[in-house]
């Protein structure tokens, strides 16, 4: 089903108050920021030496580890659990040649690891419920990639969206009643927020470029995300009923992977503005 494009969007693009504060030097790739529930650390993909894999550093930027050394084969996409005790994660088993994913998940030291969904396809984007009893997901395993849950024991796979079109990136809202994802089903790459049963989608946001990778701010009134509608990827806000879109970012250089601090004071994203692709934390202004 077609959805209408809302009446009127209004945006400024201004600079953030304050300049960003660099918390890495190394010019690693990074991907996939999560910030803990605690506010201690923070999860993402790095590549080193070849290898993906799943990181940890304390919120300052000191004392990264990797989560699963155990591993040789990529895992990336980590996502805390909302007590912080566990990481849900995509593993790739690089068997055979079929290309197909699956979602594990491991106590946030990286020990007692298991398989949540089977590599049936390419399972990818695992995302905890706020109560810690499902795990939302995108999965190709009915040719397009759509979004499901699945309990936290494993058991019980929903189908949630069934649109030809691809749906990507979904994202909890923190009272666990919607979810937000970027899909292609108007014919451009926009945001979407549908209730947590699939039903009552509306379309976010519109114009031009892609939009991605959306973040609900703790207090559930914002959504920050990755957009290219200015010609390069920023690091946008715009309120959860799509009203008051802005740059907050507004940089030449690529800022993605944006993830709020659980205070909604702070939002960290990676940034290639010295060169290299490193995190980054800008102060945000409070929900008026």
């Amino acid at each position: 089903m077609r959805l209408a494009v809302p009446a009127l969007i209004l945006f400024t693009a201004t600079a953030p108050a304050a300049a960003p504060v660099r918390l890495t030097t190394d010019g690693s790739f990074r991907q996939n920021l999560q910030w803990s529930p605690d506010g201690a650390r923070l999860l993402f993909t790095r590549i080193h030496d070849g290898k993906m894999a799943l990181w940890t550093m304390a919120a300052d930027g000191t004392d990264a580890k990797r989560l699963l050394p155990q591993h040789k084969e990529p895992h990336f996409d980590g996502h805390w659990s909302p007590d912080g005790k566990r990481v849900v994660y995509v593993y790739d088993r690089l068997e055979g040649t079929d290309g197909k994913l699956q979602i594990n998940h491991c106590a946030a030291d990286g020990s007692d690891d298991r398989v949540l969904v089977p590599h049936k396809a390419f399972e990818e984007s695992p995302r905890w419920s706020p109560d810690g009893g499902r795990v939302l997901w995108v999965s190709t395993r009915d040719k397009n990639p759509e979004l499901y849950t699945v309990g936290a024991d494993g058991k019980g796979v929903v189908r949630l969206t069934t649109e030809v079109a691809y749906d990507l990136h979904p994202a909890w809202s923190p009272d666990g009643k919607r979810i937000a994802f970027a899909s292609g089903r108007s014919g451009k790459q926009k945001l979407y927020v549908m209730s947590a049963d699939g039903s009552g989608t509306k379309k976010l946001t519109d114009g031009d470029g892609l939009d991605a990778w959306p973040a609900w701010s703790p207090d559930g009134k914002r959504i920050a995300f990755v957009s290219h509608r200015t010609g390069n990827n920023d690091v946008w806000l715009v309120n959860a009923d799509g009203t008051g879109l802005r740059n907050l970012t507004a940089h030449p250089a690529q800022d993605t992977s944006p993830t709020w601090s659980p205070d909604g004071r702070r939002i960290a994203f990676v940034s290639t503005r010295h060169g290299g692709s490193d995190v980054y934390v800008v102060p945000v202004e409070p929900t008026p």
